[in-house]
């Protein structure tokens, strides 16, 4: 199906690929494992006929993707890691405009969009851009899928929603291999989807280090997990009651009442749109609640917003640093917010990027940093003022597997250190790394406790599975 002979392809003095070589076979589901930067994403593309290779030879269905560009893009299905369809578009106008391009009429019963299509057929009307992430995704898997590809590739199709979201997909894509005999070509950060290839090639800095089973190559975890989380007769950090906070007559967060232990490592999960990121802007000051209450740091959440600021970090979904500043630059505006001193935060600082492992990049602009790296700093200024309590919004999210170990190895150091940690994420598998879990569904929390018992209760001992027993219980 795929033959990629001795490919090299370079940026500048960066070589994304460096004499790859590879044979894909047909009907099968080919994974593509390695850290942010290895070149998996110009892999793919090369073989899409989206990246033209500098030296080498790549064949699709006997089709050289140089010589043969309209052959191979005829038989093949592309999904990209961000929404790359039409915001203002509906669902249906996205599809028939995809089908349009393949000389084909846009026909809901197609039964290669069928699996994905019976999701999306109640929002036809609506816009590209008021879908939520996994549904955005399912729409893009429909548009690759409406010419009927022997050949699909998906560059992180999952990365960014929820748990339920990528079952679902991962489900339809499962089917469709079975039914159809298509060829899956994927790249994901996620231990569980990957499992599901059945063969993977690992990359690191351009080159395939090996190719063989997931269940033979796959990185074991490597975070040192912490043998005594605090207990309950722990002093309370924050608390919760009744905290509600609506948008007209909707409800993104609807009465919730929890807990959380000094010290402790607190799991807030959640499908997009359960409520997580509004009741964290809650905590945080940074938003004001309809109604109900809570304390953080022993301070009023509605009158003393000030003074939690103080008292907490915070690092957001979205990179919300100076991508045009240095690294140590970057520190020293953030040192300056908090109030330290120059004098004072230089060795602050210089502790801080030892702890992270950027201790030798200090001099380096931003925006040149991969996604883990970037991550790392804005934990690092998260936590700069040495916060009894950081915020942690999916802290993870879009990075790979070993960058999300390194990642969750700082966050448990850090929490060693004594520092409460509260955190969003959507990778089920970090759960474990929680003292305690909760798990919020529409805007209220369905299930709170230790691993364990949602495991008990779930009655499995899958945690994605738990979280959608959970998250589905009353549809």
């Amino acid at each position: 199906m795929i033959r990629v002979s001795d490919i090299s392809v370079s940026f500048g003095d960066i070589k994304a690929l460096d004499g790859v070589s590879l044979h894909i076979h047909e009907g099968e589901i080919f994974g593509l494992v390695g850290m942010d930067g290895s070149g998996k994403t110009t892999l793919e593309r090369v073989i899409a006929t989206l990246q033209r290779p500098d030296i080498g030879t790549c064949t699709v269905m006997g089709h050289d993707v140089t010589a043969d560009v309209r052959e191979v893009r005829s038989e093949t299905g592309f999904v990209h890691t961000t929404f790359s369809l039409y915001p203002d578009l509906s669902v249906n106008e996205n599809i028939a405009l995809c089908a349009s391009m393949h000389g084909m009429e846009f026909d809901p019963d197609n039964p290669f969009i069928r699996h994905t299509y019976k999701d999306l057929k109640r929002f036809g009307s609506r816009l590209g851009r008021a879908l939520s992430g996994g549904m955005k995704q399912k729409l893009a898997l429909c548009c690759a899928l409406i010419h009927k590809p022997r050949l699909l590739i998906l560059d992180e199709p999952t990365t960014g929603i929820d748990a339920t979201s990528r079952r679902e997909i991962w489900q339809a894509l499962v089917q469709m291999n079975g039914e159809y005999g298509i060829t899956i070509l994927v790249s994901s950060p996620y231990l569980n989807e990957i499992s599901m290839c059945h063969r993977i090639a690992i990359m690191e800095q351009g080159r395939i280090r090996s190719v063989g089973r997931p269940q033979e190559l796959m990185p074991k975890s490597e975070v040192n997990i912490r043998e005594k989380a605090p207990g309950e007769d722990a002093v309370n950090i924050i608390e919760v009651n009744n905290l509600v906070k609506s948008y007209g007559e909707f409800n993104a967060v609807d009465g919730i009442s929890f807990s959380v232990r000094k010290g402790e490592i607190f799991g807030f999960l959640g499908s997009n749109g359960a409520g997580k990121t509004t009741a964290i802007n809650m905590l945080c000051g940074l938003l004001e609640p309809t109604s109900g209450g809570g304390h953080v740091a022993g301070f009023d959440i509605k009158t003393q917003s000030g003074e939690i600021k103080k008292h907490i970090g915070y690092m957001s979904q979205r990179f919300a640093l100076y991508e045009d500043l240095s690294v140590m630059e970057n520190l020293l505006v953030m040192a300056g917010i908090y109030g330290i001193p120059k004098k004072k935060a230089l060795p602050i600082i210089e502790e801080q990027l030892e702890l992270v492992g950027l201790n030798n990049i200090e001099d380096r602009i931003v925006r040149t940093l991969p996604l883990g790296w970037k991550q790392r700093l804005a934990f690092a200024t998260a936590t700069l003022h040495h916060p009894e309590i950081v915020f942690l919004d999916e802290p993870t999210s879009g990075v790979d597997v070993q960058t999300r170990q390194n990642m969750w190895q700082i966050i448990m150091d850090e929490a060693g250190r004594g520092t409460t940690v509260f955190v969003t994420t959507h990778y089920m598998d970090e759960a474990a790394y929680c003292d305690r879990q909760s798990i919020m569904v529409d805007g209220k929390i369905k299930a709170m406790g230790h691993l364990q018992s949602l495991i008990t209760m779930g009655v499995s001992q899958d945690f994605d599975h738990i979280f959608d027993l959970i998250a589905n219980a009353e549809k």
